[in-house]
């Protein structure tokens, strides 16, 4: 079962380029593949997600994630103003995303969705490899939610406008208000982003540190585990062959360290801001899968546009020539090289297969709350928190708070019920 696992693996590395190469229509197309791909690669072996930040620190105390998703915040900045100094800003697709009760709203509801589903919008794609029955009822739901949200992100003032804004923007971008620095505002920009990341830092070791004074810090899994490859790894003071059984698995099949993985995705951050102009989101074309959908069973497209009150065509255009629908797949397909190549699919599939009700109903309730949160607040964990704060927007950071504060509840309710 390991060789086929591992042969899989690669045979599907391989339908992936050629898919890039042949079936898709553009060689931007065959990039968000390829990105896509990296980023869930990178997710898997590091066994990361965003929703884990206060997941892992409701129900085990460790805060690591928070820390590091925060190094990966300040890490994407600094690589953004790369990207945008002396560069025309109006030329990207900046998520300088606006402030306003839509925010806030949408920000407690994904966080409360994301404590039932244990996901947010890019770890739900993951689960459909990792844990396929809680993927798929939440990713149904999700989608559900996005089109619900439609209608009201489209029209609401409270949703589009922001009720803060500095220069021509509708929000808060950093850089505006330090004209004065010399370096057409990113210095400080940058210095107070570093400043947020810090303060989120203090107050993850803080928390941590109380939870363990309590004696009510657990401890992570799948953080165990990744101590012990990185262990491994410092332990290691002869060269290992690439092609033996313990080359393999330490190139191919050891899991990666939060840090290594952000890294990637950071890079991987700075690609597309570069190529595309604009940073990574994910939620959006859910809406569009619920409404192509609907119009497999009958629904017309005039009748889905009258109650989204948005356009035709994300619902008429081929799956496949929507770049971020690319992305999200190669997302899907990163994942299931990396489940397959380090021999843990089937082990996987095994352990995460059962489901009973009542899980379904919270996966439920969770994917719809998350995605009809994120219509009200313009993103999801990716859309909303992490590219506005590589772009520096103040509305990424007022996410984050009440993203946080949505999940404690979440996280709340899910003990009582017993989830």
């Amino acid at each position: 079962m390991k060789q086929t696992e591992r042969i899989a693996g690669f045979v599907l590395l391989a339908i992936t380029i050629l898919f890039g190469m042949f079936g898709l229509s553009s060689s931007m197309l065959y990039f968000r593949l390829a990105m896509g791909c990296i980023l869930g690669y990178a997710l898997a072996r590091g066994f990361m997600g965003f929703a884990g930040s206060v997941n892992r620190a409701y129900k085990g105390g460790s805060t690591k994630l928070m820390r590091t998703l925060m190094f990966m915040f300040f890490v994407s900045a600094a690589v953004s103003t790369a990207v945008l100094y002396n560069a025309d800003v109006s030329q990207f697709d900046l998520w300088v995303n606006p402030i306003n009760l839509g925010l806030i709203l949408g920000g407690l509801l994904f966080g409360f969705g994301m404590a039932f589903a244990s996901c947010c919008a890019s770890g739900v794609l993951t689960d459909l490899v990792a844990a396929f029955p809680r993927g798929i009822v939440t990713l149904l739901f999700f989608c559900i939610g996005v089109f619900a949200g439609f209608p009201i992100q489209n029209t609401a003032s409270w949703v589009q406008d922001s009720l803060i804004k500095f220069g021509d923007k509708n929000g808060v971008y950093f850089p505006d208000l330090f004209g004065f620095d010399g370096l057409q505002g990113y210095l400080g920009a940058l210095i107070l982003t570093g400043i947020l990341c810090l303060i989120v830092v203090k107050l993850s070791y803080l928390y941590e540190k109380k939870r363990k004074e309590a004696g009510t810090y657990f401890g992570i899994g799948s953080e165990t585990v990744q101590l012990a490859a990185e262990k491994k790894s410092l332990d290691e003071t002869e060269p290992v062959c690439p092609c033996s059984e313990d080359g393999y698995e330490k190139y191919i099949s050891r899991p990666w360290s939060l840090k290594t993985s952000v890294l990637v995705i950071s890079a991987v951050f700075v690609l597309l801001m570069g190529v595309t102009k604009a940073g990574w989101g994910a939620s959006t074309p859910y809406g569009f899968w619920f409404g192509k959908l609907l119009m497999l069973f009958g629904v017309k497209v005039e009748t889905i546009v009258e109650f989204t009150k948005g356009a035709a065509g994300p619902y008429q255009m081929p799956f496949f020539e929507h770049p971020i629908n690319v992305q999200n797949v190669g997302i899907v397909l990163g994942t299931f090289i990396y489940m397959l190549t380090s021999n843990n699919f089937v082990s996987f599939c095994k352990s995460s297969w059962k489901m009973n009700p009542k899980q379904a109903l919270f996966y439920a309730i969770g994917g719809f709350a998350m995605g009809f949160g994120t219509r009200l607040s313009n993103g999801c964990n990716v859309g909303a928190l992490y590219t506005p704060i590589a772009n520096f927007s103040l509305s990424g950071w007022i996410f984050l708070i009440v993203m946080v504060t949505g999940g404690v509840v979440g996280n709340i309710i899910a003990k009582k019920v017993r989830l």
